[in-house]
């Protein structure tokens, strides 16, 4: 469901009732965890953390225009998602957070390359989301970025 929220904040109030609680909950662990230099916006008609051109003035390859994309929350029509590009082009965090999940027993893992799936908003880990956005800086993730996507 992609919204034409124009802020953060438009967004979150535009949300479902059955979704806005746990959906505000993921809106503070990124802000209180991901570390210095990453600014809250909206891409793609989503809750979006980037590098914005004054740290990495190239931008996004695939729109220069955009800032560098690098964790989204979205609600989705049958789940929120949590969209981690460092999941998709860093194989070491990828493995330690596969390995972080299956240790909370909490059920099976629904994911996609860097899309994590919630269909039940209180089966979220939230602690663990924390942490797993506190585990890569803006420097990193354009260093990871450029090996990984640039050409």
């Amino acid at each position: 469901m992609q919204s034409t929220a124009i802020s953060p904040e438009q967004y979150m109030s535009e949300l479902p009732a059955d979704r806005k609680a746990a959906m505000n909950q993921l809106r503070t662990t990124m802000i209180k965890n991901l570390p210095p230099g990453f600014e809250e916006g909206m891409s793609y008609g989503i809750l979006t953390y980037v590098v914005p051109h004054s740290l990495y003035p190239p931008g996004y390859h695939c729109n220069p225009k955009q800032a560098l994309p690098f964790l989204s929350v979205a609600s989705q029509k049958n789940f929120i998602a949590i969209y981690h590009m460092g999941l998709y082009a860093s194989p070491e965090l990828l493995q330690w957070f596969e390995e972080s999940y299956e240790n909370l027993n909490i059920g099976k893992l629904d994911m996609g390359k860097s899309c994590i799936r919630f269909k039940k908003p209180d089966r979220i880990p939230f602690d663990l989301i924390g942490e797993l956005a506190s585990k890569m800086t803006p420097e990193k993730w354009i260093a990871v970025y450029e090996s990984a996507f640039k050409k």
